[in-house]
C-alpha cells in the first residue's frame, strides 16, 4: 500500500496526454510566458467569435427565451471550478430566509437528461450530475437538469408552480435563456493572465458586464480586485467538522484532528483542489494531498493502495463515493461539509433587482 507522507502530494494515476496538456496550460494561464504568447492570436479569434455570438443574441438574430419568474445566473468566466455550487447553496438558503421559493436549474455534468429531469432523493450522479445532487441534498429546493436551460426552467415551473425565482448553476454563456441578475464568481486566481482561451483561462473578457462580482478567497487584495474588474464581494468557505461517509451521524471537529498521530490524507475532485487542501491546512491539519480531476467518478478506486487512517473529501466527491459499495463501506472516508460566508446584503440586493418582475 502507498504510505501517507503528511504535508506532501500523493502520486495520482498516470496522466493522459490530454490531462498533461491541460495541467501545463493551467499553470501557464497565470502568467504571460512564451507558450501563451504563442497562442494569443488564436485567443483573438476566440474572442471575436464569442463576441459575435453574444451580439447576435442582443440583436435578436439568435433567439432567447424569457421565463415568467426572475432568473439569477451564478457563473464564471474563468474556466474550471471557482466555488459556484457553495455560492448557489448559500443563495438558495438566503432567498428562502427572505420568504421566497427558489428553484435551481443546471446542465448537470455527465447527466443523461436532455429536456429536463428532476433531481430527487433516489437520483444518482450519473443521471443528474454531482453538483445538482449536492444542491438538492443541502437545500431541499426543487432542482432540475437539462441541456436546454429555458426548456428545463419551464419544466421545473410546471412541476413546481410555487417557485417564484430561478437560479441557474452555471450557464453564464447560455444566452438562449434571458436573465435578470448575473453573478460572476472568481477565486484567488483572479482572472489569471487576463487573456481568453486558449492563451488564458477566460471564456469572456473581464470587461464583460455583470450585476455582482464575488471572489472566493480568504483575503482580498487590491491587486486581486483590480484583476477581476474592481468592486467585489468576498466569499469564504468554512469547514468545521468531518462526517464519516459510512455513517454521517458520526462527526469529528477538524480541530480534534489537528496535532494527532493519525495519518491524514485529503482527496478533492473539484476544479481547484488546492482550495480544499488550503482550508484543511488553515485548520491546522497536516495532510497528504490527492488532487483528482474535476467530476472524478471514483470507479478507479483511487484509495485502494492508500495507507491512511482518515481520508478527508469534499461533499461533491462524497455524493459519488456513496454510490460505490466498496467506497461507501470504507470507514476511512470522511466528508468535510463547507459553508459559504458572504455579506447577507447580496441576497437583499438580488431581491431588490428582481422586484417588479411578475412572480409565478
Amino acid at each position: 500500500m502507498t504510505a501517507v507522507d503528511q504535508g506532501s502530494e500523493l502520486p495520482n494515476q498516470s496522466p493522459s496526454k490530454s490531462s498533461a496538456l491541460e495541467t501545463t496550460l493551467t499553470r501557464n494561464w497565470l502568467r504571460r510566458g512564451p507558450l501563451v504568447c504563442a497562442l494569443w492570436p488564436v485567443s483573438l479569434l476566440f474572442r471575436a467569435l464569442s463576441g459575435l455570438r453574444a451580439a447576435l443574441f442582443r440583436a435578436g438574430v439568435l433567439k432567447s427565451s424569457r421565463l415568467p419568474v426572475p432568473v439569477v445566473v451564478v457563473g464564471n468566466i474563468y474556466i474550471g471550478g471557482t466555488g459556484k455550487t457553495p455560492l448557489t447553496i448559500w443563495l438558495v438558503q438566503a432567498l428562502q430566509e427572505a420568504g421566497m421559493t427558489p428553484g435551481v436549474i443546471s446542465r448537470g455534468h455527465g447527466s443523461d437528461g436532455v429536456h429536463g429531469r428532476e433531481v430527487v432523493a433516489a437520483s444518482t450522479p450519473e443521471q443528474v450530475g454531482d453538483e445538482p445532487l449536492l444542491i438538492k441534498q443541502r437545500t431541499g429546493c426543487p432542482v432540475m437538469v437539462g441541456r436546454d436551460r429555458a426548456v428545463t426552467g419551464r419544466a421545473l415551473l410546471a412541476a413546481h408552480p410555487e417557485v417564484d425565482i430561478l437560479l441557474t448553476d452555471d450557464g453564464l454563456q447560455h444566452y438562449a435563456l434571458q436573465r435578470d441578475v448575473e453573478i460572476i464568481l472568481f477565486d484567488g486566481r483572479g482572472a489569471g493572465n487576463g487573456w481568453l482561451l486558449p492563451a488564458g483561462p477566460l471564456r469572456e473578457p473581464v470587461s464583460r458586464r455583470r450585476d455582482f462580482t464575488v471572489i472566493n478567497a480568504p483575503l482580498l487584495t487590491e491587486e486581486l480586485v483590480r484583476n477581476v474588474g474592481g468592486r467585489a464581494i468576498q466569499m469564504t468557505l468554512e469547514g468545521q467538522y468531518a462526517e464519516q461517509l459510512i455513517d454521517r451521524s458520526q462527526r469529528r471537529s477538524l480541530a480534534s484532528l489537528a496535532g494527532t498521530d493519525l495519518r491524514l490524507a485529503a482527496a478533492a475532485g473539484i476544479g481547484n483542489p488546492s482550495r480544499f487542501f488550503g482550508m484543511l491546512k488553515a485548520a491546522g491539519l497536516a495532510i497528504a494531498e490527492l488532487p483528482l480531476p474535476d467530476h472524478h467518478d471514483f470507479q478507479d478506486r483511487p484509495f485502494a493502495a492508500l495507507d491512511a487512517d482518515l481520508i478527508l473529501m469534499t461533499e461533491k466527491d462524497a455524493v459519488k463515493c456513496a454510490q460505490i459499495e466498496e467506497l461507501r463501506g470504507d470507514p476511512r472516508l470522511w466528508v468535510v461539509p463547507v459553508t459559504a460566508r458572504i455579506d447577507g446584503a447580496l441576497a437583499d440586493q438580488i431581491v431588490e433587482k428582481c422586484r417588479g418582475r411578475s412572480f409565478a
